[in-house]
């Protein structure tokens, strides 16, 4: 409960703070990962998560999700695969980036890497837990879709029955299309996704989803 308070009293300070200096996003990350929330409000297949106040789910389908902040998207992705094959990588930083950090703490590992996208708009990439989310926000939204981002992926927990079974299904293997979480994205190949893939129905309280 002390880390779900410090959690929350961390978008609180973000948010009403705008002044806050980018230099401090490794203090913030760090302070993200220690307050890491141990409880889960989302439940989906093979896969739970906390979703914080403040965040809706506009779309669900099997290992992705939409989620919004009523001013931007985060795009999330679970790779069950990497998480049972327990893949391992390991994250160059990029100096040319506006920000790139690798992320370790508790036998979970990541990164997070920030590039300006187009129209004064950065294109956030954390990759953390075996889940990716990005995000185009702009500048002074930073620090919040981070937390957002950070409490979202710290907070997944894997139902490793549920994965076996589901792997075991050849349907999975014959997907046309899977996403690689651990690829940088970058600025020229962010996915693009139009209001069609998003559903009209929203879910408004996270106290708990199916």
């Amino acid at each position: 409960m002390k880390k779900i308070f410090l959690l929350g009293a961390l978008l609180v300070l973000i948010t009403g703070c705008s002044n806050i200096g980018y230099s401090d996003l490794d203090h913030l990350i760090r302070e993200t990962l220690n307050s890491e929330v141990k409880t889960t409000n989302v439940n989906r297949m093979g896969y739970e998560y906390y979703l914080p106040r403040g965040l809706v789910v506009k779309h669900s389908e099997e290992f992705n999700e939409v989620l919004s902040d009523q001013k931007y998207y985060y795009y999330l992705y679970v790779d069950v695969v990497s998480y049972d094959s327990q893949v391992t990588f390991s994250y160059p930083i990029n100096q040319e980036a506006y920000y790139s950090t690798s992320l370790a703490y508790q036998n979970k590992n990541g990164y997070i890497e920030i590039n300006l996208y187009e129209n004064e708009q950065y294109l956030i990439e954390i990759m953390y837990n075996y889940a990716k989310i990005e995000v185009l926000a702009y500048e002074d939204d930073i620090n919040l879709v981070v937390t957002y981002a950070m409490s979202i992926l710290s907070s997944i927990t894997y139902n490793d029955s549920v994965i076996e079974n589901y792997l075991g299904d050849d349907i999975f293997f014959s997907s046309e299309e899977e996403y690689d979480i651990f690829e940088i994205v970058g600025s020229d190949n962010y996915l693009q996704f139009t209001e069609d893939t998003v559903d009209i129905d929203e879910v408004k309280d996270p106290d708990y989803i199916n």
